[in-house]
């Protein structure tokens, strides 16, 4: 039986090597890839998945349909700190939750999520 392994996770931005720097610095991770047509981020070069941002022209249009969820050790903390570097707190239908929507510089929404119990 055949399978596939997860490589990357693309994303379009007008800017990519704005956008990917900024994810980098969120993650924690470093470029990998810098050309004029991707640039990619991973935690290291030899350590799947990675995010490659690609240039676009077309302007986003709707909610994403797929998003990174982020689980920090204090979730009030990193949401402070990602706005400070440029996120801003977007409403995509939430309601009330336990988690916090953000979107990054060019309006792609992720989820800041509660720390972990130790229950969970």
């Amino acid at each position: 039986m055949s399978s596939s392994v997860w490589e990357n996770l693309v994303v379009d931005a007008h800017d990519p090597a704005r956008l990917a720097r900024w994810w980098a610095e969120a993650l924690g991770y470093r470029i990998t890839v810098d050309t004029p047509d991707e640039v990619e981020i991973r935690r290291a070069p030899d350590t799947l998945p990675g995010l490659v941002f690609v240039p676009v022209r077309e302007e986003k249009q709707v909610k994403n349909r797929l998003h990174i969820d982020l689980r920090p050790d204090d979730q009030e903390a990193e949401v402070e700190r990602l706005v400070d570097m440029g996120a801003r707190h977007v409403d995509v239908g939430q309601s009330d939750v336990e988690w916090t929507v953000l979107a990054d510089p060019e309006g792609n929404e992720f989820c800041v999520l509660r720390q972990r119990t130790s229950a969970g």
